[in-house]
């Protein structure tokens, strides 16, 4: 059989990098990028430094892969910078700079993947979303409404992309001991803690566990889902 081929965002550290170690793991060719180069040392996997939201760039990688590989079974749009501000005080550039990376990344990743799995009827995308959208947390007003666009095109995708045997998904992890979270305050994460049904913290292991759900072949009739982490809603 031919090896799945598996495309994953921001894979230099974090989420990303730990579902790149899983899947080369389970034999998967990966694909993965950031805008730095990645520690990762494998045969069977690629790294390419770009910025998710440079439209030739992202082009220039899948016409890489679709050469290397002639297929993509998998993307996991996992690049993601937050903002953690108040309103008042976030800047202008800030805030293009998030929804750069988070939506216009994802859509850029999105479109070119579906590119490549119409081809053969067959594809997963995962996308990642947050739970600060459905708790409306204060202080990430341009972060959750990045996040809640993210869940829209998660939405339309999945029915634009339906026929063509691709599903659509996303996955909202509560907080996981990431850099993404490293300068926000102790007080702020127990509070956000408090409002979860399972009052923890997520593990990268939490995480994986929902992405290997959607991205089962047996899970072909599961799209346009959004599964929040720790019992948000």
């Amino acid at each position: 059989m031919t090896e799945p081929v598996t495309l994953i965002t921001g894979t230099r550290k974090g989420i990303g990098r730990f579902l790149a170690g899983h899947y080369l793991a389970q034999g998967h060719r990966v694909y993965g990028c950031s805008r730095q180069e990645t520690d990762i040392d494998a045969p069977n996997y690629r790294h390419f430094c770009l910025d998710v939201s440079d439209e030739r760039a992202v082009r220039r990688m899948f016409s890489r892969i679709r050469k290397d590989a002639g297929h993509l079974d998998h993307l996991v749009n996992n690049a993601g910078i937050a903002s953690m501000n108040h309103a008042l005080l976030t800047p202008l550039s800030t805030a293009q700079a998030v929804f750069d990376t988070n939506v216009m990344g994802t859509f850029l990743f999105c479109r070119e993947a579906a590119k490549l799995m119409q081809k053969q009827s067959f594809g997963r995308i995962v996308n990642f979303i947050s739970v600060a959208s459905p708790l409306h947390l204060e202080g990430e007003a341009v972060y959750a409404a990045s996040k809640s666009a993210v869940q829209t095109l998660t939405q339309v995708l999945a029915r634009e992309l339906g026929h063509y045997g691709i599903t659509v998904n996303a996955v909202g992890p509560t907080p996981v001991e990431t850099d993404l979270i490293r300068n926000v305050p102790k007080d702020k994460i127990e509070k956000l803690l408090e409002r979860q049904a399972i009052g923890r913290m997520g593990t990268c292991d939490d995480v994986l566990n929902i992405v290997d759900f959607f991205l089962r072949k047996e899970s072909d009739f599961v799209t346009s889902q959004s599964i929040y982490m720790g019992g948000v809603c």
